[in-house]
């Protein structure tokens, strides 16, 4: 596939991913920024992701994982307690298994979290040394818990809204653009944004297939401060590698766009990144964005996240 003129192509550009072609519409980058490469030969017993992966992982994962867990325990200690036989706990009524199961369980639950209401308590060495035992890790449990808790509240990170689709858009006298929308969801004040956007295709040389990657000039790469919602612009014109380029030339080389953020977040005063990308089948020809923002009766800006991706068709 010949899209591009014969060119010299910067190996800066390449995301890290060399020459490897893509295939089945493969992404580079994830839409939520993450890395499309599958990775194999960690055995099952390698910890060194496993802070990464607690602190990364989404919200409703990581609920799950701590309840989890907490039940996970009480569960097995509660079978302990039961099975050092009847007289272990002090206080418990229960005439069934069923019901010494559930003294043991919530008794397991009081001790795990030093709570301790004293209606049922340890008879025995064992009971006692298990009881002392399970506090002693609840303690450790609920420490690196709150760890992780805070870690995750406290690790600077961008929020970026993207819009659904990349738009061929008019642009300037008569000409055209390759244009995406992005805003900022957080109420925190996001300065010296920089922006870069990598295009990707496959191109055919003497039979195989080869990964190309270019940076594509933009309108503006760099913003003070982003205030609204901020436009990113590839103008199409002589200069453009992709200026008469077609939806089949793009469907064909399985083009893709990477979108890579870097911003200062005046909260935490640090550095942060956002990544998004965009395939060839999401991008809409012809259309234009509409307006996100309005006033109200004061006169303020009101900004309206939900409509970052709302766009109309126009026509040539």
């Amino acid at each position: 596939m010949a899209i591009l003129p014969k060119r010299k192509f910067n190996p800066e550009d390449d995301l890290g991913f060399g020459t490897q072609a893509v295939i089945r519409s493969q992404r580079l980058v994830n839409r939520d920024g993450s890395i499309n490469v599958k990775r194999k030969g960690l055995s099952i017993f390698n910890t060194s992701n496993n802070y990464h992966t607690l602190i990364t992982m989404s919200w409703a994962k990581f609920w799950l994982l701590v309840l989890s867990g907490y039940l996970t325990a009480n569960i097995i200690f509660a079978f302990i307690y039961v099975s050092l036989g009847p007289g272990t706990l002090n206080g418990a009524v229960g005439n069934t298994f069923f019901y010494r199961f559930m003294d043991a369980f919530f008794f397991s639950a009081q001790t795990i979290s030093t709570v301790g209401y004293g209606h049922i308590s340890p008879h025995g060495m064992a009971a006692n040394s298990v009881a002392a035992f399970e506090s002693m890790m609840g303690l450790l449990a609920f420490a690196l818990a709150t760890g992780l808790l805070y870690g995750r509240f406290s690790r600077p990170s961008a929020k970026i809204k993207y819009s659904e689709h990349l738009l061929v858009a008019p642009y300037r006298d008569n000409g055209k653009g390759l244009m995406f929308r992005l805003t900022n969801l957080r109420r925190n004040t996001l300065i010296d944004l920089q922006m870069e956007v990598i295009f990707s295709y496959n191109e055919d040389v003497d039979g195989k297939k080869i990964r190309r990657f270019l940076s594509l000039e933009l309108e503006r790469k760099r913003v003070s401060i982003l205030t609204l919602s901020w436009t990113v612009v590839h103008s199409l014109d002589n200069d453009s590698p992709l200026k008469d380029i077609t939806p089949e030339e793009m469907a064909n080389g399985e083009a893709s766009f990477a979108v890579l953020l870097k911003a200062f977040d005046d909260t935490f005063s640090q550095t942060v990144h956002s990544r998004t990308s965009y395939m060839y089948d999401e991008i809409v020809w012809g259309a234009k964005f509409k307006p996100t923002f309005d006033r109200d009766e004061e006169g303020r800006i009101v900004l309206n996240l939900d409509k970052i991706d709302d766009y109309e068709l126009v026509d040539g």
